[in-house]
Formats: structure tokens, C-alpha cells, sequence
């Protein structure tokens, strides 16, 4: 694969003291679908919008197809733009609002007529290119947003959460389609998100973001299941987290002495020092309980605080090592609903099922 897109060295300040952006590397891959993943703040958006050219980098460089861009206006950098809001242009029609960046661009008649209704096609609105967009549904008005994104062909596209306004149903919907279309046409999509959710099932590789800083790049497997530091492991998916301190460390695995006196067996994160302070990341499903408990690495006693029914599975609260929010996962099968708020059970889990990480 072939770099599409580079930036290097990029930092952003709106005031000129607080960078929003500090020394940002990132290239992305011709065809890849990455995505930009975030708390509020932490400096993704203003990412996408650079790239898109609607703010200007205070310092570094961004390329395009190995090409400088900082000082090419946006209409001039060949780059489809999703936005959460539509923005379609709600007194023309959805071949107009399609049409006009092709009209932009100089195209002939001929050519826009058959470019347009090739990208309705591509997001199934053939037979809406007449209707104006009150006419249209929110889902429907999101398609035509793709759709014009697309039609002049670009060598990237941009999606500024675009599915945010969109009810769940819908947006789980709309998730599949805009990975289909990508992996039909091969274009390369980088889209912005705080939906965590939405990022695991979308992208090729996520670039998780905090303080203008990326925290880890890398696929939503290896994300979720080797995080490297506490704050990815608590911002993709749910985790059990519980502060100790290091006893021992023998390469990939280490025992970390917790609150209260009890020991852990974890993997080590690769940042991981002896008798440094660290963090316990446990994802709840990867806990069981009752007999199956003990033959784990890591074994302990709790109780029952809560059950709550989630229909393919049940959630448990336990009171457990010092804890009285330890969240576990269960299926929903007969030995999970002969559980009562109350009963004191065996809690275990593997060595290799939880992180140790600062």
C-alpha cells in the first residue's frame, strides 16, 4: 500500500499558547478506512478540518499524494467532505445538489448526468434524484451527502460525524452501507467520531486521540485487546480497572499488588517497569464465575450487588477486591439466571485476560 496522506510534525494553537494539535505524525494508506477517535477536545476534529483545508496548520506540513497542501484552498485539493448536518442545499434537487461540484469543476452536461446518477446508484436513491430535501427522510438526506461527496471522484473523503443526528437503528444501518461502499469503490475514508462503538466496526486502523496527542494507532482488535496505556483501555469498550503497584515482573507477565493487600496475575504493557505504580485493565466479559472460577489464575470471593438484564446477556455488580462497582458480563444461560442479588460467589480470570498498564 502506498501513503495517501502524511502529516508531519503538525501542531495547531487557536490562541497561541494552548495547542490543540501538539506534533502530530500520522500517514494514512491509500484505501484504508481510518478513523479518528476521540473525547471532545482532544484535537481530531480539528485534525479532519485541516486536512480538509478549512483551518490552517500553525506549524508542520500536511501532504496529499506525497504533494504540500497547506496553502491550497480547500476547492482545490480534490476532497469529498460528509458533514454531520447534511449541508445540502435545500432549494435544489438531489441531482442538483449532486451536480454542483461536478458544474464547479467545469464537467460537461453529458458527463455530469451520468456521474450523478452512478453515485445515487452507489447509495440506492436512483429514483429520488427529483425531490428536494425536505422531501426526505435524515437517513435518506445522509445518503445524498455521501452521494455528492462522491460523485466527482476524489482521491480522499472526509467524514466529520456524520451519523451523529441519526436515531440508533438507523445509524447501525447507515454504518454498514458507508463500509460498503468503501470497500466497493476502494476510496479512502478518514472519519471522525466519539462513538467508540462505531469506530470498532467501521475502521481498518483507529487512531485514538486525548489532549492532541494520539494515544495508539492501530487496528480495533489489537485496541481492545492490547491497549497500551489506561486511557485506551478505558475509552474503547468497558474495563474493570484497579490501581496497584508491581511485585514482580518476568518479561510479558507481572503480579501487581492492588488496594487491600490482594495480588493479580496480568499480562505487562510494554511501558511496564518494576515496582512502578500501574493500572489493571479487565474487560467484563472476560470474567467467570462459580466453579469454572477456580481454576483460573486469579481467584477471589464476592458478592452480588446487582443483576441487570441486558436480554443476551446479564450484567452483574459485585463487591469485590475493595470494589463495589466491579462490573462482570455474563451470557444469558441457566447458570447466569440462577444468580441472586446477594449470593457470595467465586470471581476468576486468566493472567493473559487482563492488562497491567500506566
Amino acid at each position: 500500500m502506498s501513503t495517501i496522506v502524511s502529516f508531519k510534525n503538525v501542531q495547531k494553537t487557536y490562541d497561541g499558547e494552548t495547542l490543540v494539535v501538539k506534533n502530530l505524525n500520522l500517514e494514512i494508506e491509500q484505501g484504508e478506512f481510518l478513523t479518528m477517535l476521540g473525547p471532545s477536545g482532544s484535537g481530531k476534529t480539528t485534525c479532519l478540518m485541516m486536512l480538509a483545508g478549512f483551518e490552517t496548520a500553525t506549524q508542520g506540513e500536511i501532504l496529499l499524494q506525497g504533494k504540500p497542501i497547506n496553502r491550497i484552498p480547500p476547492e482545490r485539493r480534490n476532497i469529498g467532505m460528509v458533514f454531520q448536518s447534511y449541508a445540502l442545499f435545500p432549494h435544489k434537487s438531489v441531482a442538483e445538489n449532486l451536480a454542483f461540484p461536478l458544474k464547479v469543476r467545469k464537467v460537461s452536461k453529458h458527463e455530469i448526468e451520468q456521474k450523478v446518477t452512478k453515485a445515487l446508484r452507489m447509495v440506492n436513491m436512483e429514483k429520488f434524484a427529483n425531490r428536494m430535501p425536505a422531501q426526505l427522510s435524515g437517513g435518506q438526506q445522509q445518503r445524498i451527502a455521501v452521494a455528492r461527496a462522491l460523485v466527482f471522484e476524489p482521491a480522499l473523503v472526509l467524514m466529520d460525524e456524520p451519523l451523529g443526528a441519526l436515531d440508533k437503528q438507523l445509524r447501525e444501518q447507515m454504518q454498514y452501507e458507508i463500509k460498503q461502499i468503501h470497500e466497493q469503490s476502494g476510496l479512502t475514508v478518514v472519519y471522525v467520531t466519539h462513538d467508540q462503538g462505531e469506530a470498532l466496526t467501521m475502521s481498518d486502523r483507529i487512531a485514538v486521540f486525548n489532549n492532541g496527542i494520539i494515544q495508539q494507532l492501530a487496528s480495533p482488535s489489537e485496541l481492545y485487546e492490547k491497549p497500551e496505556n489506561a486511557f485506551v483501555a478505558r475509552f474503547i469498550g468497558e474495563s474493570n480497572e484497579l490501581k496497584g503497584v508491581i511485585s514482580a515482573l518476568d518479561h510479558t507477565r507481572c503480579t501487581v499488588r492492588i488496594d487491600g493487600g490482594h495480588s493479580i496475575r496480568a499480562s505487562a504493557g510494554a511501558a511496564i517497569h518494576a515496582a512502578g505504580h500501574a493500572s489493571i485493565s479487565l474487560r467484563p466479559e472476560r470474567i467467570v464465575v462459580g466453579e469454572q472460577a477456580r481454576s483460573c489464575d486469579n481467584v477471589f470471593h464476592g458478592g452480588v450487588k446487582d443483576l441487570i438484564y441486558y436480554g443476551d446477556h446479564l450484567r452483574v455488580v459485585m463487591q469485590i477486591c475493595g470494589r463495589n462497582d466491579f462490573i462482570v458480563k455474563l451470557p444469558n444461560d441457566g447458570a447466569a439466571r440462577q444468580l441472586r442479588i446477594g449470593d457470595s460467589v467465586d470471581v476468576g480470570w486468566m493472567a493473559d485476560a487482563c492488562r497491567a498498564l500506566l
